[in-house]
């Protein structure tokens, strides 16, 4: 299935077409990218982009691009905000929802026996598998599927043969891209979903999606750590102390000032530490943590039908160091 870019009736293209020519590419540079690549035992591509390799922060923004379904551009550059901490990632994509909350969110809960991991990536658009596909119109079609993993294994045979079967597609042509948090590329694509936090928290806070008609977010590179839990709260806290937003909306401009006004960690009751002390103070229980603290640290959103832009939220800069020191 061809990755070219065809719209029909304003929808997206398909994710896992322009994915897979990503895939592609990262395949025939695995040398360059640092990644291993290989085939499982149903026949299904598996690369090792931080596991028991480099893998490096050119792969991760390839990464953080192909779990975005090819409908994002992830770079990385100086930019003001955290004296300290100079090189941020700026996400944007003109088909955010699709991108963001379609694809590129890690939703998919995939487990057998002792393996656990959450999938993100374009496969989920296949599969459906998830509560929040009843709210996303969008549906993909395609021959292949694209299954990203915050792990630090490839996943077992079972787990191959449930996400082929839910995405409809054979092993053969089904990949799996894995990295652990604590790597260059794992730390990269995790810090990558800055704009899909924002989307997501927008969506918790009943903002329509099909209103938001565009979107760009960056946040600091965080610094790799060895211990899987201070390396979760460093990418966390890159955008949850840092992270800003930029949203452009349709719609009354009350709504885009209510947005932003709502949208920022700073509302949350757990704001105010690091995440891995907050995660350590619930006992490793996700659920117990104020979901509205998972958000970027600052909301601009521009009401484009009237031209005003609103803002809530700022820039932490003293809790960014003491979480990435």
């Amino acid at each position: 299935m061809s990755g070219t870019d065809d719209r029909a009736n304003g929808a997206a293209a398909s994710v896992n077409a322009l994915a897979g020519d990503l895939v592609d590419q990262l395949v025939a540079g695995a040398a360059r990218y640092r990644v291993e690549v290989s085939r499982g035992s149903a026949g299904e591509l598996l690369i090792d982009a931080g596991a028991k390799v480099v893998g490096g922060l050119e792969t991760g923004v390839l990464l953080a691009e192909i779990c975005m379904g090819g409908l994002g551009k992830v770079s990385l550059s100086p930019a003001p905000g955290a004296a300290k901490w100079p090189f941020w990632l700026t996400v944007c994509s003109n088909e955010p929802i699709v991108a963001c909350l379609a694809s590129q969110y890690a939703g998919w809960s995939l487990s057998h026996d002792k393996f656990f991991a959450l999938g993100s990536g374009p496969g989920r658009a296949l599969a459906r598998k998830e509560p929040l596909f009843q709210e996303l119109s969008y549906t993909d079609k395609a021959d292949r599927a694209t299954i990203v993993l915050e792990s630090a294994a490839p996943p077992p045979a079972a787990v191959v043969t449930k996400v082929a079967n839910d995405c409809g597609v054979e092993p053969k042509n089904l990949t799996f891209i894995y990295a652990p948090t604590q790597s260059l590329a794992g730390g990269v694509q995790i810090v990558g979903r800055v704009l899909e936090v924002a989307l997501h928290k927008a969506h918790e806070l009943k903002f329509p999606l099909e209103h938001i008609v565009d979107g760009i977010a960056s946040a600091p590179l965080s610094p790799p750590h060895p211990d899987l839990i201070q390396a979760m709260g460093r990418t966390n806290d890159a955008i949850i102390y840092a992270g800003r937003a930029h949203l452009f909306v349709r719609g009354p401009a009350d709504a885009a000032r209510q947005l932003a006004k709502a949208l920022p960690s700073g509302n949350s009751r757990d704001y105010g530490r690091p995440f891995a002390e907050i995660f350590k103070a619930y006992k490793g229980d996700f659920y117990k943590i104020d979901p509205s603290l998972f958000s970027p640290a600052e909301a601009i959103v521009t009401a484009v039908e009237t031209g005003e832009t609103f803002r809530g939220g700022a820039v932490d800069e003293k809790l960014l160091d003491v979480s990435f020191s």
